[in-house]
């Protein structure tokens, strides 16, 4: 597992993938930051945090994107099939390798806080629930990322398929205002990934959604094992 871990990780900076996540991410969230909140005159990131989820329902894809479908893509997927690893460490290899991407990166824009306690009093705790609750999402995405891109060879395909699928986890219950039926708005409202993500941002640790997150990351891992058992006695 360690072995994959760290092909993973040096695959991300020999190719571009991994500095163009990092710039993107670095990029847009500083853009974002200065907008709502420098701008602003306010300490409160709440607003942040809301349009960060946002950034990675593109981000993210780009990170997962070629995982699995580059395996198969330039035949080499045999070899791990048939290598002495166990294929659910195969799959959390990559996972936590893209994990380890996306956790550095939060943690480069944690120099945004600085001028909150230079020039007010921020309350830590907020912040502290929002960062964790951010990667919560991202391990939710990374991990539906990495199923879709098991499914498919072609990188863009699998790019746009987790695009489409996280943003409909995203936006579920966006439109339950318009909804009539009760049974329809709760199912939406259950699936919802953003309905989930408010408390933390009003300084609520929220256990209901910390599960929910992390049961769509053991499940897309799990599906993702198993589409790859499939492959190997299929």
């Amino acid at each position: 597992m360690g072995a994959i871990y760290k092909k993973e990780m040096r695959a991300y900076f020999t190719t571009p993938v991994g500095y163009i996540f990092l710039a993107a991410m670095l990029l847009i969230s500083a853009a974002v930051f200065s907008y709502t909140t420098l701008q602003q005159a306010t300490w409160n990131t709440r607003t942040y945090f809301m349009a960060m989820v946002f950034v990675f329902v593109v981000l993210v894809p780009v990170l997962t994107m070629k995982s699995f479908s580059e395996e198969r893509r330039t035949k080499t997927e045999q070899m791990l099939l048939t290598s002495p690893v166990g294929l659910p460490s195969l799959v959390l290899a990559k996972y936590f390798a893209a994990m380890t991407m996306m956790a550095g990166v939060l943690a480069l824009t944690a120099v945004y806080y600085i001028p909150f306690y230079a020039h007010a009093e921020p309350e830590t705790a907020i912040l502290f629930g929002d960062i964790i609750a951010l990667l919560l999402v991202g391990s939710a995405f990374i991990a539906v990322g990495l199923l879709i891109s098991s499914l498919t060879e072609n990188q863009m395909t699998a790019c746009v398929l987790t695009i489409v699928v996280i943003l409909v986890f995203l936006v579920a219950s966006f439109g339950n205002a318009y909804i009539d039926v009760y049974a329809v708005r709760a199912v939406l409202g259950w699936i919802s990934v953003f309905s989930r993500f408010g408390n933390f941002m009003n300084g609520i640790f929220d256990i209901g959604a910390t599960l929910y997150y992390l049961s769509i990351t053991a499940v897309a891992i799990f599906l993702t094992v198993r589409v790859y058992e499939k492959r190997r006695w299929g």
